[in-house]
């Protein structure tokens, strides 16, 4: 991939998880300058419902970093913020966007207890997914005092301890007020580096948004084609590329539902903020298509993958998962023992960026056959998170192996 991509491109998707309402959007906000809760529910019951994106560069200003250019600050990188939800019954928004997160930001309300039960469900998701480079953020310190910003510090290490964020930063911050937010950059770029890329690989995008960007009574001869947002694990991708859509959309034949995968050329890409001929894995994209755009629109092609055509993983109609439980439920105020997964009940699993439920038809010593409601695209490298049913709500048990 050519350097002036790789300046525009960013080079790693950070996700800010943590429980509801402890300022993950406006904490974003001050990273980026970019208020992601855009969907018109979201702005009015003021929580995020769908995964929010926004990049920002970060500089060096002799001894302080900063988001800010200015004629003595030198660039760092480029960086995609992923806004996950923390409210409980969008868990599974908040799992699939965790497939395409290099690092995360755990924000910690120090005007609350802690932890709190989203805080619980979504450390223990990032343990799970494999995200290892953690900071997190003790934000609205300006509505505590120091005493109780010192008990919360307490609450937050003792929470922390025998997990992966064990011996991660904790960064005190007001978001709403923009206060030490070059402290927290700083951390950034000590703890959650650029990973390694494979650019030889085949091309993989997993999807975790998909849009119809055209306004209501649009003439037909100006209509774009439906556009997806998500990332590329590995690989290149060009505008000009044939690529293919899995598992595709869902059709009828001989009585039968099956899945289409759907073809079409990619028409544009745009990543950073800005349209380029070719994107490398690393931060959000945005890819361009000739599809019909009411394909895309509101989300409901999010969870399929991208690839070039024929060479992307299987479609799977059905799983054989080897399960690894935890030892109690998280998320929840009673932490309940997780007991084993039984023949017949119903599971909410979550591979790579998709959702899917599937239906547990056969149990063997070490392993659970499951038929998917949804198929998935996936390869035997992929985890599955598990979560069941627990007092009305699909709640994080443990992860799976694809057998």
């Amino acid at each position: 991939m050519s350097k002036s991509v790789e300046k525009e491109q960013p080079e790693v998707n950070i996700g800010l998880v943590g429980h509801v309402d402890h300022g993950k959007t406006t904490l974003l906000f001050a990273l980026s300058g970019h208020w992601a809760d855009t969907h018109s529910e979201e702005i009015k019951r003021g929580i995020t419902i769908r995964l929010g994106y926004a990049d920002a560069t970060f500089y060096k200003d002799k001894d302080t970093y900063t988001n800010k250019k200015t004629k003595t600050a030198k660039p760092l990188r480029k960086v995609s913020f992923i806004d996950a939800p923390g409210h409980e019954s969008l868990m599974a928004t908040m799992l699939s966007g965790s497939a395409i997160m290099d690092g995360a930001l755990l924000l910690v309300a120090a005007n609350e207890p802690c932890p709190q039960p989203q805080t619980k469900e979504h450390l223990m998701a990032l343990e799970i997914v494999g995200i290892k480079n953690v900071v997190i953020v003790q934000n609205k310190i300006d509505l505590v005092t120091e005493e109780q910003a010192l008990k919360n510090y307490q609450e937050i290490k003792q929470f922390t301890k025998n997990t992966i964020a064990e011996h991660a930063p904790v960064i005190p911050i007001s978001a709403q007020h923009n206060t030490n937010i070059d402290a927290l950059i700083q951390i950034i770029e000590e703890v959650i580096p650029t990973p390694k890329r494979d650019e030889k690989k085949e091309p993989l995008v997993f999807v975790a948004r998909s849009f119809d960007i055209n306004r209501p009574g649009t003439d037909i001869m100006s209509l774009q084609g439906g556009v997806f947002g998500g990332a590329l694990k590995q690989g290149n991708l060009k505008v000009g590329d044939n690529a293919e859509i899995r598992p595709g959309i869902k059709t009828e034949k001989q009585g039968k539902i099956v899945y289409e995968s759907l073809k079409t050329k990619i028409i544009g890409l745009k990543t950073g903020g800005i349209s380029v001929n070719e994107v490398g894995p690393g931060g959000s994209i945005g890819v361009l298509t000739s599809l019909d755009p009411s394909l895309t629109k509101s989300d409901s092609l999010s969870g399929n993958v991208i690839g070039l055509v024929g060479k992307l993983p299987l479609v799977h109609y059905e799983l054989k998962l080897r399960p690894h439980l935890l030892d109690r439920v998280v998320g929840t105020k009673d932490e309940l023992k997780v007991e084993l997964i039984k023949k017949g009940e119903t599971l909410l699993l979550n591979v790579n960026s998709a959702t899917t439920v599937g239906v547990v038809d056969e149990i063997k010593k070490d392993h659970a056959h499951v038929k998917l409601k949804i198929p998935v695209c996936a390869s035997k490298e992929d985890r599955v998170t598990i979560s069941r049913i627990l007092g009305g709500r699909f709640r994080l048990i443990g992860y799976a192996e694809i057998a």
